[in-house]
């Protein structure tokens, strides 16, 4: 890559960054309703996400025998500690440092 071209694609980088932080707010300002397309996207957008997210980390896992246990115990575990807390970040959180411990010291 050139210089310019190394120039050029962090001037993008940046113009799209400073887009899609302040776009937001220019097009719905503070005191302007949303439309409902977009209340109601806000209301479901972070379901979907999670539920892509736990599809995409289950693809490659293999469930036979002891394979997939850490995955079935982790996931398990995510799901009583937010039914129990209701913290999304904690169960998060909880759900991967459990499973990086049980691969790490159980599951090898």
């Amino acid at each position: 890559m050139t210089t310019m071209q190394s120039v050029i694609t962090i001037l993008a980088v940046v113009a799209g960054t400073v887009l899609t932080r302040f776009l937001p707010f220019l097009i719905f300002p503070e005191g302007k309703t949303p439309p409902k397309f977009i209340t109601r996207l806000g209301k479901v957008l972070p379901y979907a996400v999670i539920g892509l997210l736990v599809v995409y980390c289950l693809k490659d896992a293999v469930f036979s025998a002891y394979h997939g246990l850490p995955e079935i115990i982790a996931i398990v575990f995510v799901f009583l500690l937010h039914k129990w807390k209701r913290n999304t970040l904690l169960s998060i959180a909880g759900g991967t440092v459990l499973y990086m411990a049980l691969v790490q010291n159980f599951f090898r």
